[in-house]
């Protein structure tokens, strides 16, 4: 069946090159593009495509507002096209925290990815968009925000027992909100955590700053070197694989730019494989939301070790996709839904207290 796709983009040049890219896959068609909000307004409501890809930034009505306004009204899958800089990257977090689906960076020349494989990460996601759960997640009640207008949470206890254990976490399409409503369950002196959630390597600076600004643990995009402390996170950079290693100051993060692994860079099984070799039964394994197979193999070699794991369960996923394929190896003891994530694997730890 053709999954039928609105581009929506101001430059005339970015829709064509779109355009091209999309009708490379049989299975895809491109039904229409619009320049602007006002255009792709009445675009949506004749032509009903199944999947629209948006430009984050655009005249008049941004990316933002359109899409805001479209998951309130219209809600329908979203694939974000952002430009490579920190501004588009902060932009495109939240437009993820509004519902879209996933995003992709747009083409540029010089780029690591050929045109023939962007193409096919293109189609890869928006296949994955039109399978998708929407989740419009952004939108906050008035009851959510204090006088000041920031976001309230629900104070997380403190955590006993459960010294030198390490949780090691991979996603994909959805991740972003997976993680962070993962994280926000997470006390400030939660053990370790190690994420690699799949993203370009201009986005998970932005990604770690954002989740530093909402959650109670310190989360950092991973350099190479930091000792692996509690009440620490460690997002992998979008430009290498992480892995832990054991020195003399103790258990450490490394990257490497070793070849992709699953066709991604961080790859989850590099970080899973390391902590089944490295940490044995002081791991927990937690793979969350997204398409492929990254990871599984990875947390069936966890759970071999002697790791404690846990998948999200296909309702909460917005693509059931790697869970799915770690639950069907045998890699999974606990699925659990993203709500009670969290104090799923604080369990395995030892009692909270007060």
């Amino acid at each position: 069946m053709t999954i039928r796709v609105l581009v929506i983009d101001d430059s005339a040049l970015m829709r064509k090159l779109l355009t091209e890219i999309i009708h490379g896959a049989a299975d895809l068609e491109v039904v229409g593009t619009a320049p602007d909000a006002a255009s792709a307004r009445e675009m949506i409501k004749s032509m009903n495509p199944d999947v629209l890809t948006l430009d984050v930034q655009m005249p008049g009505m941004d990316g933002l507002a359109f899409l805001e306004k479209l998951m309130r009204l219209r809600p329908m899958p979203v694939v974000m096209v952002s430009a490579f800089t920190q501004a588009g990257s902060e932009t495109t977090l939240k437009a993820l925290e509004l519902g879209a689906v996933d995003f992709i960076a747009k083409p540029r020349a010089g780029s690591a990815l050929s045109l023939e494989e962007y193409g096919r990460e293109l189609a890869d996601k928006i296949r994955a968009a039109k399978a998708a759960r929407l989740r419009c997640r952004g939108l906050i009640r008035p009851a959510d925000q204090d006088a000041a207008g920031s976001r309230v949470f629900a104070p997380v206890r403190a955590l006993s027992g459960g010294a030198g254990k390490v949780i090691f976490l991979g996603a994909s399409t959805g991740g972003t909100e997976a993680i962070k409503e993962f994280l926000l369950g997470m006390p400030a002196n939660c053990p370790p955590i190690l994420i690699v959630q799949h993203m370009p390597e201009t986005f998970t600076a932005s990604f770690a700053a954002r989740l530093n600004s909402l959650c109670q643990p310190t989360v950092i995009e991973a350099q190479g070197g930091e000792k692996v402390s509690p009440g620490m996170v460690y997002i992998a950079p979008g430009h290498s694989h992480l892995r832990v290693c054991r020195t003399a100051a103790g258990v450490v993060t490394e990257l490497s730019k070793a070849d992709p692994v699953n066709r991604h860079r961080p790859a989850v099984d590099v970080l899973f494989d390391s902590a089944a070799a490295l940490m044995g039964n002081q791991a927990v394994g937690v793979l969350l939301t997204g398409m492929g197979k990254d990871g599984a193999q990875g947390l069936l070699r966890m759970r071999q070790a002697g790791a404690r794991t846990f998948a999200q369960d296909e309702a909460s996923c917005v693509v059931y996709g790697m869970p799915r394929e770690a639950f069907l190896i045998g890699a999974v003891d606990e699925v659990v839904g993203l709500d009670e994530m969290a104090r799923r694997v604080l369990a395995a730890f030892g009692k909270a207290v007060a």
